[in-house]
């Protein structure tokens, strides 16, 4: 799961004033459809429940679009790519939203997850060919099973865990250990003919001593998710990094995968994008899923670093073009 960054935490003793942000607040729908099911090479699992600067671009497209889970009585369709998509950090607030819309593409994927049977309560059960579930723990080098990077030729990491101290830091998921450790034992397994990796950090990763970055990096946040970027632009793999704002709609931690297909954005559907990590603001976990999924086939997104929020309008939804447009404007500016 992407780090969750509090900009609105009150810090007690501090000798400065925190610096607000708007905070912007959406109702998210809820379905109750039937669960489609899962299958995995690797473990089988059952099902248990049924204003932008010049270096920034703000897209107003069409409106967001609604997809349309499969019926559970319709026949399974084969998967529509050749990409193998690795996607670590899937049960968390944005892995869950990147796994749903690849599902929702008929993109073959692969999760890996510490505890696999959080993937029957998220995500039902599927045929192999469409999503395979395997066990595996990024901060722990010598749980990473060689087989399952097999074949991968694409991963999308959203890996990543509270700014400050929470119970989500029991069992050393600190981090230090996730986004920093997690990420330079994975990149470290990754086989040397893959395709892509987008990695999701956070904007604000290079000005950590400054404020009110400062205060997100109290326990040392920002300067880990800098370390783990580092690490992947020194990895020689074709890369790209997302780096999101303060993270809004979601997690969506006790959903099914009917209620994350149709999750929306609100209001805030339209894309600001930069360079140079000078945005600041909140952006939707829906948002930056969709990018992480469009950056994988825009080829001069490979070796790029981008910020990105969302505001209010209509946005690009999953239309290729208008999200081609978006990275090349932020790229040229």
């Amino acid at each position: 799961m992407a780090t969750e960054l509090f900009f609105f935490t009150s810090i007690p003793n501090l000798p400065f004033p925190l610096i607000k942000f708007p905070k912007h607040h959406q109702s998210l729908p809820l379905f109750s459809l039937a669960a489609p099911t899962i299958y995995s090479k690797f473990k089988t699992v059952s099902s248990s429940k049924a204003r932008p600067s010049s270096s920034t671009v703000v897209v107003h497209a069409v409106q967001e679009e609604v997809v349309q889970t499969p019926n559970s009585d319709s026949k399974v369709t084969p998967a529509s790519s050749s990409k193998l998509v690795l996607v670590a950090g899937g049960s968390g607030g944005v892995g869950q939203l990147v796994v749903a819309s690849l599902l929702s593409r008929n993109i073959k994927s692969r999760l890996l997850l510490r505890d696999p049977e959080k993937a029957t309560t998220l995500f039902g059960k599927q045929d192999e060919e469409t999503l395979q579930v395997c066990k595996g723990d990024t901060r722990n080098p010598k749980d990473l099973d060689p087989a399952v990077f097999e074949d991968v030729t694409h991963v999308i990491c959203c890996t990543g865990t509270t700014a400050f101290p929470s119970r989500r830091w029991d069992g050393d998921n600190t981090p230090e250990k996730v986004d920093w450790e997690g990420v330079r034992n994975l990149v470290s397994a990754l086989p040397s003919s893959l395709k892509r990796i987008v990695l999701v950090s956070s904007v604000g990763v290079t000005k950590f001593n400054e404020l009110p970055w400062s205060i997100m990096n109290l326990f040392g946040v920002l300067k880990y998710k800098k370390m783990g970027e580092d690490f992947v632009q020194k990895s020689g793999l074709p890369f790209t990094i997302i780096r999101a704002g303060r993270l809004t709609d979601g997690p969506y931690t006790s959903y099914d995968l009917n209620t994350l297909l149709k999750a929306t954005a609100g209001e805030r559907r339209a894309v600001l994008m930069g360079q140079g990590d000078k945005l600041i603001g909140e952006v939707s976990r829906i948002v930056v899923a969709e990018a992480c999924i469009q950056a994988l086939d825009i080829e001069f997104t490979e070796g790029e670093i981008y910020e990105i929020n969302s505001v209010e309008g209509e946005g690009p939804g999953s239309d290729p073009q208008k999200w081609r447009e978006l990275f090349k404007v932020a790229k040229a500016k």
